[in-house]
């Protein structure tokens, strides 16, 4: 009875042994396989969250590059002060020589009215001849 009990105990350790060692053999491929369909799943998500991202990159490179020169372009608006104070001071000047130009020529044309009412006039005192 006793070695009955003893192949029936190696028995179950053998088969135990046989299960581990087919389990741990096949564990690797079970994993691999595992992990090969997850790619297979999220693989083609992740592309195109990879495009989105470089296309939101180029766009975010181009605003940036709009930006530094809107800024540098206000810096150097800034700097023009002295030109604009120039360009205003010829316009004042500009403006008064207007100015001088339209009461010269107010005088003369009241000048020139005045003869022509005076000529008017003495045509008209003098009467037919």
């Amino acid at each position: 009875m006793e070695e009955q009990e003893m192949q029936l105990k190696v028995k179950r350790v053998t088969d135990k042994f046989t299960e581990s060692m087919y389990v741990l053999a096949n564990e690797p491929s079970v994993a691999l396989y595992r992990l090969q369909e997850h790619v297979r799943r999220s693989l083609p998500e992740l592309v195109q969250h990879k495009t989105d991202m470089q296309g939101w990159e180029e766009q975010s490179q181009g605003a940036i590059y709009t930006v530094e020169y809107a800024c540098s372009a206000v810096k150097s608006m800034t700097n023009s002060t002295l030109y604009f104070k120039s360009i205003e001071g010829l316009l004042r000047e500009t403006i008064g020589i207007k100015d001088q130009m339209n009461s010269s020529h107010g005088r003369r044309k009241r000048t020139a009215d005045a003869i022509v009412q005076r000529d008017l006039g003495d045509r008209h005192n003098a009467g037919p001849s």
